[in-house]
């Protein structure tokens, strides 16, 4: 494991941040996918820190580990405290063989368990990283103990956008994702308490934009279709599960979370009132409290 970045600090104004950044780290994973005979490398951006019971976070769409820069500091007192940058996204490594598609991300993450866990975990989704969380327990059954989904993903059909992923139009949405006051809108609508989109949070949410290969990664992933509905399959997965969901969340809505409670057979729900789509940047201490208590 190496220290992570070479890239230059952004101009964070939160001690979180600042600490978040520090902690980051990269491994080198080899991997053999479907679709090619040849090893590719890939570089992997995390955090680890804290020790006991492994509890693995996984970030949402075009997002990176600094979205849980105000929860691991609150987890890690009781835990083994793990994010990751999921293959394509955040500060880990692009690859022009191994595209970032679902089947991809899947092995990208099992090997990164392979490596680094290797014990079973709780597993915690956030938004599209539910999506990612539920593939994941229905394909490694073994590699989980408990299932936690934050306002997640993984009920809905594939995005409309995937089929406007073509020349010109691909680099357009890209460019128009990465305008400053694009990302600030949707950090905004993604907060109950819109005050808490500040500067700093800006920062956060597109310092990996500057990592090369951005814009190609998000346009394969997106070419991909992403991640659509696990509804049927929910019931295969038995292990105990929590929902924890934003009263107030304006990105996904509410409905989901009763579905996902009806579909999971061993699941409980957790709403947290003033609260928008990012519970874990919103209230951590709360969202931190639900997992002890599920957890411990």
């Amino acid at each position: 494991m190496t220290p992570s970045l070479t890239l230059p600090a952004p101009a964070f104004t939160e001690a979180t941040s600042w600490e978040c950044w520090r902690q980051m780290q990269q491994v080198s994973l080899t991997i053999h996918g479907p679709d090619h005979p040849s090893a590719i490398t890939v570089d992997t951006n995390y955090m680890d820190e804290g020790q006991g019971e492994p509890m693995l976070f996984i970030h949402g769409f075009d997002s990176s580990v600094l979205e849980f820069r105000r929860l691991l500091p609150l987890i890690k007192k009781n835990f083994r405290a793990i994010a990751i940058d999921l293959l394509g996204f955040g500060f880990t490594t692009r690859s022009k063989i191994l595209l970032p598609t679902p089947a991809n991300i899947k092995i990208h993450l099992d090997h990164f368990w392979q490596t680094i866990i290797q014990e079973p975990i709780t597993l915690v989704g956030v938004s599209m990283g539910g999506a990612v969380a539920l593939d994941f327990c229905l394909s490694f059954p073994e590699r989980v103990k408990k299932l936690v989904l934050i306002d997640s993903a993984g009920l809905a059909k594939q995005p409309f956008a995937s089929r406007l992923m073509f020349p010109p139009l691909d680099r357009w949405l890209t460019n128009f994702l990465a305008s400053p006051q694009v990302r600030q809108s949707i950090g905004q609508t993604a907060y109950y308490n819109r005050s808490l989109a500040s500067e700093d949070a800006r920062l956060c949410a597109a310092a990996h934009l500057t990592c090369p290969g951005w814009s190609e990664g998000l346009i394969a992933f997106s070419k991909s279709g992403g991640y659509g509905s696990f509804a049927e399959q929910l019931g295969q997965i038995t292990l105990p599960s929590l929902i924890i969901w934003g009263k107030q969340d304006k990105i996904l809505g509410v409905r989901a979370a009763e579905r996902f409670q009806n579909l999971l057979p061993q699941s409980q729900l957790i709403w947290l009132d003033a609260c928008g789509h990012v519970p874990h940047l919103e209230q951590p201490e709360a969202t931190a409290a639900a997992l002890r208590q599920f957890c411990l």
